[in-house]
């Protein structure tokens, strides 16, 4: 991490090493004052100016100087936190904009958000206290050379707590990181958790959910908690030490020092200083502790990070899709396609293909509907003439120029109508309200409070789901696609509506190819062509006419649609008394 902005750490060392040197300075300040101010104003009862002067001038420069190296430190110090932190995030942001949607579908969401976010923060939590460390470092080698030069015993006796208080740091690393490494698991696991939680609100609340949420999230924090609570408990142990083993060591000097003086080996000014020095010492040996227990927290954060950066970037899907010779809007050339699951499954769960060995050419300028039972492969096939997904085997070419696709869930930010349907291009207010009219969304949304600059909420919330289908259908027409990809886009409308979208389409883009997922027989019969899919293989193509009076299995699919959608229209249309089993 340091690597990343080396001249702010460097700066921030720099004021670090002159804070300690200077801390050893104070020291020989005191010593100075002590045996040339103070001894003789109390053994000769007079003190000379100079002295005073000169010491008072030694301690205020030691001081302002150990004063700006620290300000120094300080401010560099969080100046690297805050630059190594941005870097890393937007590194990781980078790479998950870059990984295909492949990529994405076999890992959890809020697992994802949580690398970018706390297990940065996590990451970068050792940066604080490092330059700090590296001058009490220095500090403990020339304070050691110091104390043992003055006077060896003294010396020996100060100098013998530090490899002490290291082996107490090592060994409480050791002891802690199995602890931070299980938390920072948990922590990705109940950001992931919510996450999901929120995204579907609306299912859990329709359900009456809320407590087995609560009890699965109540779960993961618990495992967190208990995880993070042994933690805490190793290091308020490893505190406890770092203050008792300095304060027992300061008995001793003074102890020792006694008989010292007695014997005529040190000056009270040395024994004062060595006492005033280990004192200084001790919060800055602290740092060494703290620095040292962030590191296990840090290293959990950081070797998240890096299995996102680290990880290759998967082939985009969309730079294997070939142009497709003049005249065809796109052509499948033995393609099979199979999900691989998330990761961290066992290799053997592959599933079976959810495309086998699919051929199919669709003309330019067509209208083709894509019909099967549900399991079929319908999504996958328009996914991957997309390229949102690629081929395991096989090739996918369309026809040059812009692709678009409207999915069944019709996904909206949090923004205006304007903002949802130009992410990504810079279209025109009249681009805006032609796409609005061919999707039959423009009188709805010129009714709307603010018009194109009404705010619709999270997901979309303030629309119908229609509505919601109709804009997106928009956002996809504004684009003027080539290739105009509809995945049961228009399940949300009537069948009207859906007509009349549909009629305003071939209308309006004749040299655009359409292929759109449908399972109303209505929708299906405006079709050019139909491609019925079977257990992710092509049975027929040809219309809708001709599937009827060749293809025993589309019918029969056909008179099960019919079937759904007369009992779901009965349904809805039973009279009031009867549904609640009164009588009239």
């Amino acid at each position: 991490m340091v690597s990343m902005h080396k001249g702010v750490f460097g700066v921030a060392v720099a004021g670090a090493a002159v804070y300690a040197l200077c801390t050893v300075g104070s020291s020989v300040a005191v010593e100075w004052v002590i045996d040339h101010v103070f001894v003789p104003r109390f053994d000769e009862g007079r003190v000379a100016t100079s002295a005073v002067v000169g010491g008072v001038t030694f301690v205020v420069v030691v001081g302002l100087v150990r004063a700006a190296g620290i300000v120094t430190r300080r401010t560099f110090a969080g100046m690297t936190n805050w630059r190594v932190a941005s870097s890393l995030s937007r590194g990781v942001v980078d790479r998950l904009v870059t990984q295909p949607v492949s990529w994405h579908q076999k890992r959890p969401d809020g697992d994802l958000v949580g690398r970018a976010g706390v297990d940065t923060d996590g990451a970068i939590a050792v940066l604080s206290p490092i330059p700090f460390a590296t001058g009490t470092v220095l500090m403990i080698v020339v304070s050691s050379v110091w104390l043992l030069l003055t006077d060896v015993v003294l010396g020996g006796v100060a100098v013998a707590v530090f490899p002490l208080l290291m082996i107490t740091n090592i060994r409480y690393q050791r002891r802690v990181d199995r602890h931070f490494d299980a938390a920072q698991l948990e922590l990705g696991r109940l950001s992931a958790g919510v996450h999901e939680s929120f995204e579907g609100v609306q299912l859990v609340k329709a359900y009456g959910a809320e407590q087995r949420e609560t009890d699965r999230l109540a779960e993961i924090a618990g495992r967190l908690r208990d995880a993070r609570v042994r933690a805490v408990r190793l290091r308020g142990t490893f505190e406890a030490l770092l203050d008792v083993l300095p304060s027992l060591v300061n008995v001793g000097l003074v102890v020792v020092g006694a008989y010292r003086v007695r014997s005529g080996a040190v000056t009270v000014g040395e024994l004062s200083s060595f006492v005033y020095l280990f004192t200084l010492l001790v919060f800055p040996l602290r740092i060494i502790g703290f620095a040292l227990s962030e590191m296990p927290h840090s290293l959990s954060g950081w070797e998240r990070v890096r299995e996102v950066l680290d990880e290759p970037i998967e082939p985009d899907p969309l730079a294997s899709i070939d142009v497709a010779p003049a005249g065809i809007g796109l052509r499948l050339d033995d393609v099979t396609f199979r999900f691989h699951g998330a990761v961290g499954g066992r290799p053997d769960q592959a599933e079976a293909p959810a495309l086998d060995h699919i051929d199919l050419v669709v003309p330019a300028g067509r209208i083709v509907a894509v019909v099967g039972p549900t399991g079929s492969g319908k999504s996958t096939l328009v996914e991957l003439a997309a390229g949102l997904v690629g081929p395991d085997s096989g090739t996918v070419a369309t026809s040059a120029g812009e692709r678009a696709i409207v999915f069944q869930e019709a996904f909206l930010f949090a923004g205006t109508i304007r903002e949802n349907i130009t992410i990504g291009t810079d279209a025109s207010d009249e681009e805006i309200w032609a796409a609005l009219r061919l999707a039959l969304a423009d009188r709805f949304v010129a009714e709307l409070p603010g018009a194109l600059d009404t705010v619709v909420g999270e997901r979309g919330v303030s629309l119908s789901g229609g509505q919601r289908q109709r804009v997106a259908l928009a956002r996809a027409l504004v684009r003027h696609p080539t290739l105009l990809l509809l995945d049961d886009t228009t399940s949300a409308l009537d069948p009207a509506t859906e007509r009349a979208v549909l009629t305003n389409l071939r209308r309006a883009l004749d040299t655009t190819t359409v292929l759109m997922v449908a399972s109303r027989p209505s929708t299906i019969a405006l079709a050019d062509d139909v491609v019925y899919l079977e257990r992710g293989r092509v049975i027929d193509h040809g219309t809708h006419t001709e599937l009827l009076d060749r293809s025993a299995a589309y019918r029969e699919l056909m008179e099960a649609f019919e079937a759904d959608r007369e009992g779901a229209d009965s349904d809805a249309l039973v009279p009031v008394t009867e549904a609640v089993g009164g009588g009239a």
